[in-house]
């Protein structure tokens, strides 16, 4: 009889962990996928290695190694482990590159690609051992818990504002290379913008843009604007913004 209450003892530990277990895994799986909340028009996947396209429509699972596209008069949604959202305008492709992938030194990385259109992030603040980034073909910007909005254009040329909180972004390869510098604040006079700091002959620049600065970066990847802008702007009134500031209060 001691024998078999150690037996259902032994049965249940197993069974206790393999449960605990199974619940780690899960919280992981679901950490590395993100999942299309919203699709507004057309919009499309495909795995990056991959020719084949297949539409999104509301509640498609994104996985790391896939790319998302809108089309005309189109916008999408992506919410990534429950906590950071992803909205895309329409004529955008990201290629989401890594998804809160475990790395070497046991960080969670997640890293995308803006290869062009308009992208709205809202991302919530990360601990030290977590990295997000949203980059261009030209630059890369370091996110810990941020509202952002970027866009690249046909020609590569980028720009990034930011509502709340704080990004790096460097045309450097690799960060440790460079020291990121503060944007100087100033005065603009007048209906036009007048260039801010620039180092055109700094082959690798960092930049920390803070809330209400933008940093515009040419097709070369030089800084020609570096700023501030206001919510009065001209920009700041269309209907993308708009938009995304309402869902951004929603969401809170």
């Amino acid at each position: 009889m001691f024998k078999n209450k150690l037996m259902m003892i032994g049965l249940a530990s197993l069974a206790t962990t393999i449960l605990l277990i199974g619940l780690s895994m899960a919280v992981n799986t679901d950490q590395q996928r993100g999942l299309v909340t919203r699709v507004e028009g057309s919009a499309k996947k495909q795995k990056l290695a991959e020719v084949e396209w297949t539409n999104v429509a509301t509640n498609t699972e994104v996985n790391g190694g896939e790319r998302v596209r809108t089309f005309a008069q189109s916008r999408a949604e992506l919410e990534l482990a429950r906590l950071d959202k992803i909205r895309l305008a329409p004529k955008t492709t990201i290629d989401i590159l890594k998804l809160y992938e475990e790395t070497k030194d046991q960080k969670r990385e997640t890293q995308m690609l803006l290869q062009e259109g308009d992208l709205w992030a809202n991302v919530a603040e990360k601990s030290e051992n977590m990295t997000f980034s949203i980059n261009t073909p030209i630059a890369a910007a370091a996110i810990t818990g941020t509202t952002l909005r970027m866009s690249v254009g046909a020609d590569s040329a980028s720009e990034l504002k930011v509502y709340k909180g704080e990004v790096i972004i460097t045309n450097a390869p690799d960060l440790s290379t460079v020291v990121p510098q503060s944007i100087v604040p100033y005065q603009i006079e007048g209906p036009h913008e007048i260039p801010g700091p620039r180092e055109v002959s700094m082959e690798e620049w960092a930049l920390i843009v803070k809330s209400m600065q933008k940093v515009t970066i040419d097709k070369n990847g030089q800084v020609s604007y570096s700023g501030n802008f206001a919510a009065t702007d001209s920009d700041e009134n269309t209907d993308w913004v708009r938009w995304n500031l309402e869902q951004d209060k929603k969401n809170k």
